[in-house]
């Protein structure tokens, strides 16, 4: 099976930057990746993901700051997160479908706290 290892989440000040990382193990071929997140009292929405054809597809809200970026030779996916508002403020969870299994995983989460 695939399990997914988020790093980088943590507290930083508005207009801070942070860069999360996520890297799945278990030898999987992995294909579309990206990153979601959930602030308090609200529903999981995207920020940014590479879909199975390998496009990039940013929510709104981040667009021109945030940046994805991926490895593939090691399954990894990135986040780039400058200008950081504190309505970014968010439980950011890693995203991976794995062709070799044909499901989708998700990170145990990573805490991204933005203080203005």
């Amino acid at each position: 099976q695939v399990q997914l290892h988020e790093s980088g989440g943590g507290q930083v000040q508005a207009g801070g930057s942070l860069r999360l990382s996520c890297e799945a193990s278990g030898g999987s071929i992995i294909a579309g990746r990206g990153w979601y997140r959930q602030a308090p009292g609200k529903e999981r929405e995207l920020v940014a993901h590479f879909n199975n054809l390998g496009s990039i597809v940013y929510a709104d809200s981040v667009k021109g700051r945030f940046t994805i970026s991926r490895d593939n030779a090691k399954n990894t996916v990135y986040l780039q997160m400058n200008s950081l508002k504190s309505e970014d403020t968010a439980v950011y969870y890693c995203w991976m479908y794995s062709v070799s299994y044909g499901q989708a995983y998700w990170g145990p989460g990573t805490h991204v706290t933005v203080s203005s």
